[in-house]
């Protein structure tokens, strides 16, 4: 299922179409398709910042936005599994984008806001239940 995003390269915003392709992401602008792949392990500290660390709760299930902003894009779907520390939301407060991660392992319960939508501080975004509940 693709989703379209607005995303923004060297300071130009584009539109555009992105649908994850296994452990890649096929993104298509105007009529060009490119697939981008991401290297979660190693991040480049200039992408790190102070109000990153705070987004999001510790330790539970529940995602929150630490500040007020618009959600840029949503990097997983209901029913997702996902990994602590995997970026789940891109929320731009600032005029910086900031990455909300998942703060446990577990799959995407329920996602409470969409691309576009503007959150408040402490406003839920997203529920992720912890793997090993409902196992056994």
């Amino acid at each position: 299922m693709s989703e379209k995003r607005k995303i923004t390269v060297d300071g130009e915003e584009f539109e555009v179409e992105v649908s994850r392709k296994g452990e890649s992401w096929e993104i298509s602008i105007g009529d060009k398709i490119y697939n981008v792949e991401i290297d979660e392990g190693e991040r480049g500290v200039s992408r790190r910042s102070r109000a990153t660390k705070s987004l999001g709760a510790s330790g539970s299930g529940v995602i929150s936005s630490a500040i007020p902003g618009k959600i840029v894009a949503i990097m997983t779907s209901e029913g997702d599994s996902v990994e602590s520390g995997a970026v789940v939301i891109v929320l731009e407060a600032m005029k910086m984008q900031n990455e909300i991660k998942a703060s446990i392992d577990g799959i995407v319960k329920s996602i409470m806001c969409k691309p576009g939508e503007r959150v408040e501080a402490n406003m839920p975004l997203m529920e992720i239940t912890n793997s090993s509940e409902g196992e056994g």
